[in-house]
Order: structure tokens, then sequence, then C-alpha cells
């Protein structure tokens, strides 16, 4: 270890110290298995920000040991490996046994930061690969590690990215591709799915044994309630609501919300088809593979709730139904909540009014039946003129084939600025600090995959981790980052393999 790192208080990788608290539960949560050795390992990708977090000096990504521990070459002292069994809602059709397919659970790190979790995604089959090889692909783990980085610093609950670490080993998915591991990190992998798997086989015991495990080691306050189970089961309602409150404000799309994909944190969890809106469509379809559209935007605060019965269902043996429902019926209202104070800010508002509904409900018809790109108007809409009689033609560009709707609805929004006194200045900073610049398009993963995946060029996932770690600032030089999606872009398509 150098100098400066040990003065950061930093350590190297033999220096961690490891611990596994879901490995000390029964072993009906999980299986004790090795990562599937990958052949050739290179480092494709390191994130210092996630490194900190378990206190690791970045400089230690440089050492030739790196890539063959992070693919599970080579085991540190205090390595527990594991994959966890979990049921799950998959589109919407209950599937009895599910699990950690293709993840494998080292350990987790106690640092200054936390306790996180260290997962192995792509590390080979488990015994719940079911018929999956148990390996992730390159263009998939560079699509996790760049959004879930992104989405931490847009200020939205997730699981973080340590490391890439590829090989050449072909993986056989829509076409051939190259093998890849991503190491995710989290301060906890349970999910609802957890917890239905155990209700399912109706082993009441065994729920309560999660529920303690998940109380005492990331809702200590809860355990001396009077009723623990049930504020556990009400804490995350509000946790979930408040994400995809989220969500929905930044128009982030998930893709698969299974409940085997919904974290008992409340965190973003299993990136896979996931999309930022460009052009608003209410009921905007990211994942190809969806073809009903039950994860649409549009329903995604639906489909949460929804999920959440599904998680109050797999806890009943630890309270009683009218319960159940009394806490189920908050999540409306503590989404609504959230979500008009999300767009409240966007829409640079200080006060709450009870027009603001209606003026919101406005805001995004204009820009469904415009298509106009969702990032760019709220990024835009802090430039807004509200002097009488102001043309706004900056803003008015994006709604050109309904001038007249623009006219009429910037009158309201000039007259709701007006009613607050609002001053331009002020409101235009306060909007840029909740407005990004910049947002992960599936078009700029793409780039950054094209690259690495033909050249062997990571320089374009760098750029985008920098740039995407400050998206609210506009950064020089880096205009065309913002700009909407190229024509070429699309054709381009996710599904449940990406």
């Amino acid at each position: 270890m150098n100098i400066a790192s040990a003065e950061l208080g930093a350590v190297d990788l033999e220096s961690l110290r490891f611990d596994n608290c879901y490995g000390r539960l029964p072993q009906h949560f999980y299986t004790r298995v090795l990562p599937t050795p990958l052949p050739q390992p290179y480092l494709v990708a390191f994130n210092p920000g996630a490194a900190d977090l378990i206190g690791l000096a970045p400089g230690e990504a440089g050492r030739a040991e790196f890539a063959e521990i992070f693919c599970g070459n080579r085991l540190l002292p205090g390595f527990d490996p594991l994959a966890a069994i979990y049921a799950g809602h998959q589109f919407g059709v209950f599937v009895p046994q599910l699990g950690d397919g293709r993840a494998i659970l080292l350990g987790e790190v106690a640092g200054a930061h936390g306790r996180w979790d260290l997962q192995l995604k792509g590390a080979g089959q488990t015994p719940y690969s079911r018929t999956g090889d148990g390996r992730a692909v390159l263009r998939s783990t560079i699509r996790e590690y760049l959004c879930s980085e992104a989405m931490h610093a847009l200020g939205i609950p997730s699981t973080r990215a340590l490391a890439i670490v590829g090989s050449d080993q072909p993986v056989i998915r829509e076409s051939v591709e190259s093998a890849a591991v991503l190491t995710r990190m989290a301060p906890s992998h349970v999910r609802f799915g957890s917890f239905e798997l155990f209700a399912s086989r109706r082993q009441h015991e065994h729920v309560r044994t999660l529920a303690d495990h998940v109380i005492d080691r990331h809702y200590p306050q809860l355990r001396d309630t009077r009723e623990p189970y049930l504020e556990l089961l009400r804490e995350v309602i509000r946790r979930t609501a408040r994400l995809v409150a989220q969500w929905q404000a930044v128009g982030f799309c998930h893709g698969v919300m299974n409940t085997d994909n919904m974290s008992i944190l409340g965190l973003t969890i299993d990136y896979g088809p996931f999309g930022f809106m460009e052009g608003f469509d209410w009921g905007h379809i990211c994942n190809h593979s969806d073809d009903g559209g039950r994860y649409a935007y549009h329903m995604q605060p639906r489909i949460a709730h929804w999920n959440l019965r599904c998680l109050a269902q797999a806890l009943l043996p630890l309270f009683d139904m009218e319960q159940a429902l009394s806490a189920l019926g908050e999540y409306e209202e503590q989404f609504d909540h959230d979500y008009a104070e999300c767009m409240r800010a966007k829409l640079g508002l200080t006060a709450e009014r009870a027009e603001d509904a209606a003026l919101l409900q406005d805001t995004l018809q204009l820009l469904h039946d415009s298509r106009a790109d969702y990032t760019v108007f709220f990024r835009c809409l802090g430039e807004f003129d509200s002097a009488p009689g102001a043309a706004n033609a900056p803003l008015g560009k994006l709604f050109e084939d309904r001038a007249a709707s623009f006219a009429g609805w910037s009158a309201c929004y000039r007259a709701r600025l007006a009613a607050e006194a609002s001053d331009h200045a002020q409101r235009k900073a306060r909007m840029d600090r909740v407005n990004p610049e910049y947002v992960l398009r599936n078009y700029l993963a793409e780039r950054a995959i094209r690259k690495a995946a033909d050249e062997r060029d990571y320089s374009e996932i760098e750029r985008l981790m920098r740039l995407l770690a400050r998206p609210y600032d506009k950064q020089a030089h880096m205009e065309n980052y913002a700009e909407p999606a190229p024509q070429w872009a699309s054709a381009l398509a996710v599904s449940c393999s990406s």
C-alpha cells in the first residue's frame, strides 16, 4: 500500500475485511457455490467512487490480480461465495423458484460508508441458473455499470458498480458476444421475491427469520416498535413509492419490474432493458420483450403497488390482513405526494397550489402530443421568460407542430409563476439542480459498447462516467451529449437479454 493511500485511509485488496451476514442465515436461503473460472480476464472499467465506499485504494485496480479477483478466478481471504434463492412474479405470473442464476455474492465489506455486499454478476452457473449459462455479456455489463452510477448521481437510490472484467470467451445471446463480469455493490440484495419463496412453501418460520435479518441489519430503528414487521412493510412501501416517483420524474423506465427485481431497501436493482424517456410517450415501452406493455412508463406506479401487495401477502404470517391492507392503502398517497413534490421542483414552483395537478397534466399532455424530448424540455424550461408577451422561441421550437397548444400552455405557466412572484434567476438556478442536462440515453451507451466490443477501446465508458457523475452541470465541449438521439438510434432495441 502506498503512502498516499494510507494517509487517505484506503487499503489494498488483501487488507479488505470481509463478512457475510447473509451466509450466517440457515442454508434454506442460499447455496454455497464457487464462481466458474473466466479465461484470460482483463479489466474493462473501474470506478474509484465505488471503491471509496469500501475503503479500497484506487491504485489497486492496476494490479494484475485485480481482474482475477473480480471475475471470481481468485478468492480473497474472507470470501464466502453463495447464490441466494428466491421466487417472484415475472410479468404477473408466479414462478415458485428462481434465485441468483448468474450472480454470486462474495460477502460484504464494512467501511466508513457502511456495509456493502460485493456480488459478481456473470460469474457462472449456480443451482438456480435453470437452462442458462450463468454468464453476462460485455454489452449488458457496460449498460448496468454506467446506469447504476448515473442513477446515483441523479440522487435516485441504486445499486453501485465497482468494476467490469472482460474476457474473449464467447457467449451466445441473440448473437455471439464476449463474456464479462460486473462487480455490483449494495447494502443488501434481498428482494420481494426472497419472502415470496418461503411464503409459497408455507415455511413461515423462514419468512420471520428473513424479516428479522432485514430489520436487524437494515432497519434497526424498527426493532423496538410495537409492530416491527408491519413497520417493515410500511417502510418498504414508503421507499418504493419514493423510488418510483423519482423514476417517473426523471423519465426512467425500468423495463422488468418483476417482484424478484424489487429491492427490500427501495433501490433500483437489476438493470436490464431500461431506458430514459426521449420523445415523451405515456405508454412508452423500453423492453422489446414486453409485448403487452405491462411495464410501460405510465404503468410503473401501478405495478409497484401490485408488487407491494405480493410482498404484503408473503409477510402475512407476521401480521393480520387488515393491518396489511391499511399499510398498502398508504402507497397511493405517498406516491402522489412524492411525485407532485418532484414535479413541482422540475417546474420551478416553490409553493403548493390546488391548480398544480392540472398544470402538470397539461404539461405532460403537451409533451405527449408533440413527442417532445422529455429531458431537453425540462432543462430548457429553466430559461422560460415569464415576461408578458415573451415568445420563448427556443422552447417553442420543440412544439412547432403545436404552436397554438404551446402558446396556451405558456400563458397558464406564466400566470402560475406570477402567482408566486417567481424570480427568474433564482428559479433557473433551482431548476438546473433538478433537471439534468445529461442522462444515459440508449444511443450513448451503444456508442460506448461498440467501441469496447469492436476496438477494445474503453475511453467512451470513462468519458460517460465522468459526464454522468455531474448530470446537472453543463460541461465544456460536451454539448452533443445532451442532444436527442440521432436517426440511427431509432433502430436500437433492448430486451430481457440486455
